[in-house]
């Protein structure tokens, strides 16, 4: 039978997947400006919310539990999430999923993974184990740096060429588009950050030997969740209205524009939800190490999509040589972050 481990680090993966793929919508629905995909994603994901909270045993319970400040911190934590998703999607739509993707990712694993344990668990950071942790991120980000320059070569190549990519809504600057990659990085580094701080709801929920086990973390997630999405679903509602673009959604909408809208509703809160119970199975320091190894995945993926959808064609060998070495770096930083795991220990 599969140890608990690999079952863990098997679904980080299958996480990283999906969070490496939801967006890639916002490339595929040019008719619809962005707040046409990124509002109708996001109204349809707080769906997640009453699901998750049903099958948790007593809820209510278990919030009065731990008390008014976790519950509000955890929320607000989704909220940060929800305001570095609001940039993200533009970021993608600026720069395109490859070094979007890439740049984010990057970002968010500094701020989330080293920067949680500094501030829950400091002591380890002086262990083996966690210079070990701090290398694997600084391989990561070589790997990112890597991705990057192939991204923005590949970006010079095609727009020399007179070649451009298809993406929704307006045109932005690269520059611009590099500081939503910046700002969204950060604040989108939260979702991790609530999930190791609302750790006392699922141990709540764990004790009350009710709740299953692949959802004791679904009462964090609700929170989180419902933070992130209901801000990005009223951003996107306000632009709708600003750019009178709501009629977009009907009139220069097609059936495969839906399937986006659902793919990115199950896609982006679902790969945290599996993410989540891969990091429990994992053991203690699961988050800190699982939640870098399921963004290093979703680099991976995300410039698959890159390659599959086009992003790609008509460039050189050099932006691919770069791209080449970058994935191959981040496998490097992927099977340390593993090592890194075994020296915490958990």
């Amino acid at each position: 039978m599969m140890n608990a481990m690999t079952m863990g680090i098997l679904l980080v993966v299958a996480g990283g997947i999906c969070e490496g793929l939801f967006s890639i919508g916002v490339t595929r629905t040019p008719r619809w400006k962005f707040e046409n995909i990124w509002g109708l994603g996001s109204l349809l994901s707080l769906a997640w919310v009453p699901i998750m909270l049903y099958f948790v045993h007593d809820w209510i319970g278990v919030y009065s539990g731990v008390g008014t400040k976790v519950v509000m911190i955890t929320f607000l934590c989704g909220v940060g999430w929800g305001l570095g998703g609001i940039f993200w999607g533009r970021a993608i739509a600026a720069v395109g999923m490859a070094l979007g993707v890439s740049l984010l990712m990057g970002l968010i694993n500094v701020f989330g993974s080293i920067g949680p344990m500094a501030y829950f668990e400091s002591h380890k950071l002086m262990t083996r184990g966690g210079h070990t942790l701090m290398g694997a991120v600084g391989i990561m980000i070589l790997g990112v740096v890597l991705t990057s320059i192939a991204g923005k070569l590949k970006e010079k190549e095609l727009t020399s060429g007179g070649e451009t990519q298809e993406t929704s809504g307006p045109s932005t600057p690269f520059m611009i588009g590099l500081l939503f990659c910046v700002l969204s990085g950060v604040l989108s580094a939260l979702v991790n950050f609530g999930f190791i701080y609302g750790k006392p709801i699922s141990t709540i929920a764990e004790d009350t030997a009710k709740t299953p086990e692949w959802a004791l973390g679904f009462g964090i997630w609700a929170l989180v969740f419902a933070g992130n999405y209901l801000v990005n679903s009223v951003y996107a509602m306000v632009l709708m209205i600003k750019n009178k673009s709501a009629g977009l959604i009907f009139s220069a909408g097609k059936p495969s524009y839906w399937f986006w809208v659902v793919f990115m509703a199950l896609a982006w809160p679902g790969g945290i939800a599996i993410y989540g119970y891969g990091a429990y199975k994992m053991g203690d320091y699961g988050p800190y190490v699982g939640f870098p190894m399921m963004l290093l995945v979703s680099i991976l993926a995300g410039n698959a999509a890159g390659a599959i959808t086009g992003e790609w064609k008509g460039t050189s060998s050099r932006p691919r040589m770069y791209m080449l070495a970058g994935v191959l770096v981040l496998a490097l930083a992927f099977a340390v972050f593993g090592w890194a795991k075994m020296l915490l220990g958990g």
